[in-house]
């Protein structure tokens, strides 16, 4: 099967599914996004995946939103949709908040394999999976208060930091290397950059040996736990939240200015420093 955005390889018990943009970070555009649910439906069908790894192509995981293609370069019936606040919420609702919902209760588990920049919806998207293993060089980040916005879709930060931790977070757009990443619980192992592939392929191995039914039925119950304290009502709450502050008169303006400069690049020059370099 082929992708555009894409790689996809099925070896032995492990699919290994790579974002495959890395001329811009690995950015998430609405094809990428269609192409990684798709090789995740394979992975979904084949029997003989037992665990997927999510990766990302080149020096970063993912920079997140390829914001240049939402003010310009998507696809006519997305761009279209998105002139209304209702088509808005519809276009986030199927494309961001279902899709990264529906990777975190994949009924197989899930490892992120985390290199360079994770920021924003790349960080939104590496906490759907079920572990995550981040290189020494990872830096996790999300600057989008800066830019008007309220977090993204879906507010990952309370659960992966704590309450206290995540406001710090969020209200400074500070970065956390991969070390303090690990402290504080968002990566489960830190290891260095040239062996990612490798030691994120070992772990695995090691969880490819339970049995498929045990695994799926354990991992149910665990987010059923998250989901009892709170997880999915609390995503549900912030998305909408998330829709209101995006078509503010504070965010539609910064939106228009950015339609004006053409190019993201001195939108994160402003708002986080420069972007970064594939």
């Amino acid at each position: 099967m082929g992708y555009d955005t894409v790689l996809y390889e099925v070896d032995g018990h492990v699919a290994t599914i790579t974002m495959n943009r890395p001329e811009v970070a690995n950015a998430q555009n609405s094809a990428l996004l269609d192409d990684l649910d798709a090789a995740f439906d394979a992975a979904d069908a084949d029997d003989d995946v037992r665990v997927v790894i999510l990766a990302g192509a080149g020096k970063h995981f993912s920079s997140g939103h390829d914001l240049k293609s939402l003010v310009g370069g998507e696809p006519d019936a997305w761009r279209a949709m998105r002139e209304t606040a209702e088509g808005k919420l519809r276009h986030e609702q199927v494309m961001y908040f279902d899709r990264c919902v529906k990777i975190r209760d994949f009924r197989k588990p899930t490892i992120a394999a985390v290199q360079g920049s994770c920021v924003a919806a790349g960080l939104m998207l590496a906490c759907m999976c079920d572990l995550i293993v981040a290189a020494d060089d990872a830096v996790f980040q999300n600057p989008v208060l800066r830019m008007t916005g309220a977090a993204v879709e879906l507010l990952v930060e309370p659960w992966e930091l704590g309450i206290r931790k995540a406001k710090e977070f969020l209200w400074t757009g500070d970065k956390l290397d991969a070390q303090e990443a690990w402290r504080l619980g968002l990566v489960n192992r830190v290891v260095p950059t040239g062996e990612l592939t490798a030691r994120t392929r070992e772990l695995a191995d090691r969880v490819a040996l339970v049995p498929p039914q045990t695994a799926q039925i354990v991992k149910d119950s665990l987010n059923h736990t998250a989901d009892l304290m709170g997880q999915r009502q609390s995503w549900k709450y912030h998305f909408m939240v998330h829709q209101w502050m995006s078509n503010t008169e504070t965010a539609l303006s910064a939106l228009e200015q950015r339609k004006q400069k053409g190019s993201m690049k001195e939108v994160f020059a402003e708002h986080e420093g420069d972007p970064p370099k594939p």
